[in-house]
């Protein structure tokens, strides 16, 4: 289904009754799409732990960033030293 933002004003009822019936419900807001509704029993609770995503740990390997604190300072530190 999609709804409009005035759908989801005035026609809140069909819209629940769409995700009743495990149907997700596109957002659109001046007819380009901004969100997806999803039920919640549709699958979503499934994904696999933080840790056993690819892009966990890429930088682990990385010198630099051994100290995180150090790190941080140095990004916040700005450009007024370059001067």
């Amino acid at each position: 289904m999609k709804a409009s933002i005035l759908d989801l004003r005035r026609r809140m009822a069909d819209v629940l009754r769409a995700l009743e019936r495990n149907e997700p419900v596109k957002i659109l807001y001046r007819g380009k799409e901004r969100a997806i509704l999803v039920p919640s029993g549709a699958g979503w609770q499934k994904r696999t732990a933080v840790a056993q995503h690819p892009a966990f740990g890429m930088w682990k390997d990385r010198e630099d960033l051994k100290d995180v604190a150090a790190h941080v300072r140095e990004l916040r530190k700005g450009r007024g030293h370059a001067v």
